[in-house]
C-alpha cells in the first residue's frame, strides 16, 4: 500500500478528489456566509454554532483532499463549484433544508468517488475516504434532526394562531426555553 501512495492517482480519481475539494470549499463558503447572515441577530438559532463549525471544518477538509493529491503526486485543478444563489437565507427552516441538501450532495460526491477508486483499485484512496464517510453520515443526521425540530416548531406555531411575521413564526421569536430543547452539537 505504501507504493501505490507515491504514484500518482488514476486521471478519473484524480479529478473527482479535485471536484470534491472544491466542492468542500464551496460548502465553506455557505456556511461562512449562513454565520455572518446570523451574526446581525441577536437572538440566533441553536444550530449556527454548527454552521460556524462546519465552516472551519469544510475548509480543512479541503485542505486534506489537496494534500491528498499532492503525496499521490497527483495535479491540483479545483474546478468551480457554484454555491446556492442566496443573500437571505430566510427561515431557519429554509437555511437548515438548505444545509442539508449541501451535505446529502456531498455525501453523494463521496459515494461516488469511493466507487471510483474501487473500480481501480485505489486502495489507499478508500482508506483515506473512510473518516469523511462517517462524518458526512453524522451531520446529515444532525441536520435531519434540526429539520424536523424547525418543521414541528413551525408547526406549533402555526397551531397557536399567532398573527407574528415569517422569521418569528420560524422559531426566532420564542423563548429561550423552548429554542435549547435541541440536542448538542454532534
Amino acid at each position: 500500500m505504501a507504493s501505490q501512495a507515491q504514484k500518482p492517482l488514476c486521471e478519473a480519481c484524480r479529478v473527482a478528489v479535485n471536484y470534491v475539494a472544491s466542492y468542500e470549499l464551496n460548502i465553506n463558503d455557505v456556511y461562512f456566509t449562513m454565520t455572518c447572515y446570523y451574526d446581525e441577530e441577536s437572538d440566533a438559532p441553536v444550530y449556527v454554532p454548527f454552521f460556524q463549525d462546519q465552516a472551519e471544518v469544510k475548509r480543512a477538509h479541503a485542505k486534506q483532499f489537496i494534500k491528498y493529491l499532492k503525496e499521490r503526486q497527483s495535479k491540483i485543478c479545483l474546478p468551480v463549484t457554484k454555491r446556492p444563489d442566496i443573500e437571505y437565507w430566510g427561515t431557519d427552516l429554509q437555511a437548515i433544508v438548505i444545509a442539508l441538501e449541501m451535505e446529502k450532495e456531498l455525501h453523494k460526491h463521496l459515494q461516488e468517488l469511493k466507487s471510483l477508486a474501487s473500480k481501480n483499485s485505489e486502495t489507499d484512496l478508500l482508506e483515506f475516504l473512510k473518516k469523511f464517510l462517517v462524518k458526512q453520515k453524522r451531520n446529515i443526521k444532525y441536520l435531519e434532526y434540526q429539520h424536523s425540530y424547525q418543521k414541528e416548531l413551525e408547526r406549533l406555531t402555526a397551531e397557536e394562531g399567532t398573527s407574528e411575521e415569517p422569521a418569528e413564526a420560524s422559531g426566532r421569536g420564542l423563548t429561550s426555553e423552548r429554542k435549547t430543547a435541541s440536542p448538542p452539537l454532534l
